[in-house]
This record gives structure tokens, C-alpha cells and sequence, in this order.
């Protein structure tokens, strides 16, 4: 026990510990908050159907009566997590002081040629492929066009915004500030798989099929929730058709970050999976009894060996991408010309970035170079 403490205290006193500690108090404020966010929206819900509202109160009430507890817990992790966020940054700002380094800028924005020659391709490789997956399982009999075509207005709240929205604010948190982070102590690889495990198990936030909450008003069924999720680790098939999708995309994501020194490509890529998936979960339906559902192929796009195929398809695609243009008009890298390796390494300074383009990059650059 005596040796095991120092461990312990090194550890809550790092930057990585503050980052752990975020993430766990983020989980415990949400599963404190989730009843009340619950009790808030239904009381919504049902306002709404007894008077008019505003248009905006009208199509949030109705949201809100749609939704299940999870949704609500969901919601309330991602503000827990942006509550919480300036505490991380005032704590990993005073270690960094206590310690003597150099206090790194927060973002450094790249030109508008380089952001949007990013954002576009990576959206576009997105799209591709996935259209790509969807039209093959089409042929294939995994799934059939649905009955009914949606509105607008479906399609926009659905898939337009969340593809925006999700794509940010998720980019922002797991590849800007806790992927920069954990570049600060390994190398590209251990930081992309360090902040993809994370990024997985997070998704991972999903009941057993069957499990419900008994009473999702209750002061404690945020902490109910939490516990029937853990469930899922004893469901091999599950942890190995979506744990492992998960993984792999946060991977890709995290990759084109350190190899493009920016979260545009990166955003555009996200932008383009959550596009293809929640259009396709619109317009098409699972044809039940298809031979190779569920490992192959589960009820959409995200889960099964397939979609992992494919995702190794997109990730050969974006490797050839990024050599090309890099080689030919820097555009992907734009502090580090036509060196991959360096582009590699200058993003390793870049904490917390949204608009990243290396800041402070050129100090490892300048340490690779002499190490060579």
C-alpha cells in the first residue's frame, strides 16, 4: 500500500490524471443531473400538448416526449462535460506553471484554403465510402428501402444538424483537447489509441436490449443506468461488432489529426459517417433474417466485420490522400511542407486546438530534426 500511494499522487497530479478525473467527474455529475434533465423534458413534453408553444418549445416538447432516458443521460454528460471543462484547463494550466513550461496557446487557426481543402475531402472520402458499403448490403438483401420518404424538416433536424453539431463539439473534446493531451506524453500511436479507447467506451454508453430503467424519474437512476451499461462487457458480440467499429473510427480520426496537424479533415470525415449513417437509417430498413446479420452487417451501418472493412478501406484512402497532396501542394500539412514524419511530430505541442495548425509544433519539429 506504502508503495503503491506515491503512484497514486504522481498520477492525480498530472495532466493525464486531471484528464481521468474529468471524464469520471463528468460521468457522476451526469448520472446526478439525468433525473432532473428527465423530469424537466417530459414536464415539456407534456405542456406542450396541452397549450401552444413557440414553434421552437413545440418541436423540443416533442422531442422531449420521444425520448428515452438515455437520450436525456446523453445530454446531460455533454453539458457535465463542458461544465466541467474550464476546471480541466485551470488545473492542467496551474501543473504546467508549477512545473516551469512555457503555457502553450490554446488554438492557432490555419489559413481558409487549408481548412476548407481539408474539410471537403475528408467529408467527401466519408460519404464515398460509405455510400459505397450501403449500396453493396442494398444489392446484397441486408436492407430495403423504407415505405415512407421523409420530410425536410425530418431530414434537417436528423441528419443535417446533428452531422454539424456531433462533428464539432465531439472533434473539439476528443481530438483536439484530450488527443493533445496525450501527445504531450507518447508518441502519435499510444496518444491516437489512448484517446479512441476513450472515445469508444464513451460511446459504449448504451443499455443491454431488453434492460430499462424502473423508474428513469428516480433521484438515482442516473447511477441505475451507469451500472446496467457496464452490462455490455459480458456480450462478446456486441463488444466485438460495435466496441470494435467504434475503435477503429476514433482511431482514423484521431490519425488524420496528428497527420494533418488540424481537426478539419478530421471534422469533415465525422461529418460524413454520421451524413451517410443517419440518412440511411432514414431511407432504408434491416430486412430481418439476412444470413449474415448480425456479425457481418448488424440492423445499420455502424456495427459488423463490413462496416470495419470498410473502414479500413477509408483509412488506405486517406493514407494515399494525404501522401498525395502533401506531396504535391502541402495543402494537408501546413507547417510542415512535405515531410509526413514532421508533420507527424509537430502536432504533438498542439493542446486543445479547435483550429489547430501546430501551435507551438515547431518546437518537436526542431527536436526531430536534430535527433535525426
Amino acid at each position: 500500500m506504502a508503495q503503491i500511494r506515491p503512484v497514486v499522487q504522481r498520477f492525480v497530479k498530472s495532466e493525464v490524471g486531471a484528464a481521468v478525473l474529468w471524464v469520471l467527474g463528468s460521468l457522476l455529475l451526469a448520472a446526478v443531473i439525468s433525473p432532473w434533465v428527465y423530469r424537466g423534458g417530459k414536464d415539456l413534453a407534456a405542456l406542450a400538448e396541452a397549450q401552444d408553444l413557440p414553434a421552437l418549445g413545440e418541436w423540443l416538447g416533442a422531442a422531449c416526449g420521444r425520448a428515452q432516458f438515455g437520450r436525456f443521460f446523453d445530454r446531460s454528460l455533454i453539458f457535465s462535460t463542458l461544465l466541467l471543462l474550464p476546471l480541466v484547463f485551470r488545473r492542467i494550466r496551474g501543473l504546467r506553471m508549477a512545473a516551469g513550461s512555457v503555457p502553450v496557446k490554446l488554438w492557432e487557426r490555419v489559413s481558409h484554403k487549408v481548412a476548407a481543402t481539408q474539410l471537403i475531402v475528408g467529408g467527401l472520402i466519408a460519404v464515398a465510402t460509405l455510400c459505397f458499403l450501403g449500396a453493396v448490403l442494398a444489392v446484397a438483401g441486408a436492407f430495403a428501402p423504407s415505405a415512407a420518404v421523409p420530410a425536410f424538416g425530418k431530414l434537417l433536424a436528423s441528419v443535417l444538424v446533428p452531422a454539424a453539431a456531433a462533428s464539432l463539439l465531439e472533434e473539439w473534446l476528443f481530438r483536439g483537447l484530450l488527443l493533445g493531451l496525450w501527445l504531450r506524453f507518447g508518441r502519435p500511436a499510444a496518444a491516437c489509441l489512448g484517446s479512441s479507447l476513450l472515445f469508444a467506451m464513451l460511446h459504449f454508453l448504451k443499455l443491454p436490449e431488453g434492460t430499462r430503467i424502473a423508474d428513469p424519474a428516480h433521484v438515482l437512476a442516473g447511477f441505475e443506468f451507469l451500472g446496467n451499461i457496464l452490462l455490455h462487457v459480458t456480450d462478446p458480440r456486441f463488444f466485438v461488432t460495435d466496441f470494435a467499429t467504434l475503435l477503429a473510427g476514433g482511431m482514423l480520426l484521431a490519425w488524420a489529426r496528428v497527420r494533418t496537424g488540424a481537426l478539419w479533415f478530421s471534422i469533415g470525415l465525422h461529418a460524413g459517417w454520421i451524413l451517410v449513417f443517419k440518412g440511411h437509417n432514414l431511407f432504408y430498413q434491416s430486412v430481418p433474417g439476412w444470413p449474415l446479420r448480425p456479425w457481418g452487417v448488424g440492423d445499420n451501418l455502424r456495427s459488423g466485420a463490413f462496416p470495419l472493412l470498410t473502414l479500413g478501406l477509408t483509412a488506405l484512402i486517406c493514407h494515399v490522400v494525404w501522401r498525395h497532396l502533401a506531396a504535391g501542394r502541402g495543402d494537408l500539412t501546413p507547417h510542415h511542407g512535405n515531410d509526413p514524419d514532421l508533420a507527424e511530430a509537430g502536432v504533438a505541442e498542439g493542446f486543445g486546438a479547435l483550429m489547430d495548425g501546430g501551435a507551438g509544433g515547431e518546437h518537436i519539429v526542431d527536436e526531430h530534426r536534430a535527433g535525426r
